[in-house]
């Protein structure tokens, strides 16, 4: 399983959100991002799923990758393009119902991260590479020794995650991660569109 491309992943986070997350997302799609996940964990399971199914409508015009973070049952429903699971989520178990799906897991240190991807994950984020306006107070960010140290032991794809930016991003490529994801950063932006272009033309120029 390949990450979308451009292996950028937008993350939803309402509570920051200058506009609707529709709004959001399709301006992040008209900006040039392929992959979105909603995250918003708190929302009734009802409201959520007719939400991602929202989102998957969505991302098909766009020819983007739309995930859900932890809910399978939601995303076998809506036919999203997989899950994404928190630390410590079975890959395998997610497998069996998601044959086709793009899985990821959730780690916090290089040890972790490999665990993971040897358990049958295709991805896992690895967070939080630097201090995060997204979720104060969480972490210590790990840095970039830590996420070279993941890509060197991990046997797959890790995105790094966590106060990543234009000025960073580059950085984190070179230190082997294989995408980038990103929360606040496009979620408070008062131009998504902008923005995420903004983003990916970093990504390109690295």
């Amino acid at each position: 399983m390949t990450l979308p491309s451009p292996p950028v992943l937008v993350i939803s986070d309402r509570s920051q959100a200058t506009r609707p997350l529709v709004e959001i997302a399709e301006a992040a799609f008209r900006g040039g991002c392929r992959w979105f996940s909603l995250r918003e964990k708190d929302l009734p399971a009802d409201e959520r799923r007719e939400l991602l199914r929202a989102l998957v409508v969505l991302g098909h015009t766009y020819d983007a990758t739309v995930m859900v973070h932890d809910d399978i049952a939601a995303s076998v429903a809506t036919e999203a393009g997989g899950v994404h699971l928190p630390g410590g989520g079975d890959p395998k178990a997610a497998r069996l119902l998601l044959p086709s799906g793009l899985i990821g897991v959730s780690a916090h240190s290089p040890l972790e991260a490999a665990a993971q991807l040897a358990a049958g994950a295709d991805y896992t984020t690895l967070s939080p590479i630097f201090l995060t306006r997204s979720k104060p107070g969480y972490g210590p960010a790990i840095g970039l020794d830590a996420l070279e140290e993941a890509a060197r032991l991990a046997p797959g794809p890790v995105v790094a995650l966590g106060g990543i930016d234009e000025s960073n991003l580059a950085a984190c490529l070179a230190s082997g991660a294989r995408g980038i994801a990103v929360m606040g950063e496009i979620m408070r932006a008062a131009d998504p569109e902008a923005a995420t272009r903004s983003l990916l033309d970093a990504c390109h120029s690295r």
